[in-house]
Parts: structure tokens; sequence; C-alpha cells
């Protein structure tokens, strides 16, 4: 439910290179309009329609990058008019999801079978895809680890030789001062 003069958004992450395609069905209520609004995370909008009565609509971009992409809705209406809350439908789908298998089926002319095979095939292509996603992140991750881990004995080294110094000094200090002040010999 959105209300009028509200503004409610959602955050989809999206890998390089896959197709994001949304619907969106508004419950009708008159003199009121909505907007959607599609940006990413450098605030590059993707989609944008304003002020419409419409009580559907679609979209649908590729994305170029790895991204977490914003997709918002808001509700407006005239001054004077009393707050209406709408019941808003979003349906997004990406990746394999996304892409309509029958039109591919009707411009290659395929059977169904040949269709069910194409979709699986993108679909175990997709598959790989995400473990690629997945072991270079691992990776990244890995080597992020490592560097931390070094860090971490270099500063405990550091630590205990400053320690060290610092125990030394002052035990050599204090000597000093009770001999000054003819406590030790």
């Amino acid at each position: 439910m959105v209300g009028t003069g509200e503004q409610k958004c959602l955050k989809e992450e999206i890998h390089k290179n896959v197709v994001l395609t949304g619907e969106y069905e508004i419950s009708e209520a008159i003199g009121t309009t909505a907007s959607v609004h599609v940006t990413d995370t450098r605030s590059h909008t993707l989609y944008k329609r304003e002020n419409f009565a419409e009580t559907r609509g679609k979209f649908a971009f590729t994305a170029d990058e790895y991204d977490i992409f914003e997709i918002c809705i808001s509700m407006h209406a005239p001054q004077g008019h009393q707050k209406i809350n709408r019941e808003v439908a979003l349906t997004l789908k990406h990746g394999v999801e996304a892409k309509n298998y029958e039109d591919l089926a009707k411009a290659e002319k395929l059977k169904p079978l040949e269709v069910e095979l194409r979709r699986l095939e993108d679909l175990s292509d997709s598959i790989v895809q995400d473990f690629a996603y997945m072991r270079q992140r691992e990776e990244e991750m890995r080597n992020t680890n490592e560097s931390t881990n070094n860090r971490v004995l270099y500063l405990s080294i550091f630590s205990m030789l400053c320690l060290l110094a610092l125990a030394i000094w002052q035990v050599l200090y204090l000597r000093r001062y009770f001999k000054a002040k003819k406590l030790i010999d």
C-alpha cells in the first residue's frame, strides 16, 4: 500500500549483463496519479514515468555492471484531496526468468521441446556464471583476509617491540632515579 504523498522503494541486486524486467499494477483511485523511478547507485535514471493515471506498466533494462538498483513508486493527488492508499503489485524478473521464450519460439520456429532445451541451456549458463562470480568473490575475500592477517601479525610484533623498549627504558630510568636518591648502590 502506498498512500498519496508517499514514496516506497525497494532495491534489487543485479549482476553484469543481466536483463531485469518489471511489471507493476496499481489499484485505481480517482484523482490520483503515480510515478515510477528506477535508478542505480550512482543516481543514473534507468526508467522514469511520472504522473500517470494508468494502472499497469512495464519496464526493462540490462545492467552494464554489477550494481544495486532502486525501484521507487510514489502517489500524488491535487491539493485538498484526502489521503488515499493504493495497492501496488510489482513483479521483478531477471536473468533467465526475464527472457521471453514464447517470442523466441515463434521467431525461430522452435518446437516446444527445443524451447525447453534452450531455456535449460540458458539456465545452466546462468548457474555457471553465478559460480564463476562466487569463485571470484571468494578469491577476493581470501586475499583480503590474508592481507589483514599479515597486517595484524606485523602490528602485534611492532606492539611487542614497543612494549619491550618501554619496559627497558623504564628499568633504566628507575635505576638511575634510585641511584640519584641513593636508595640502591
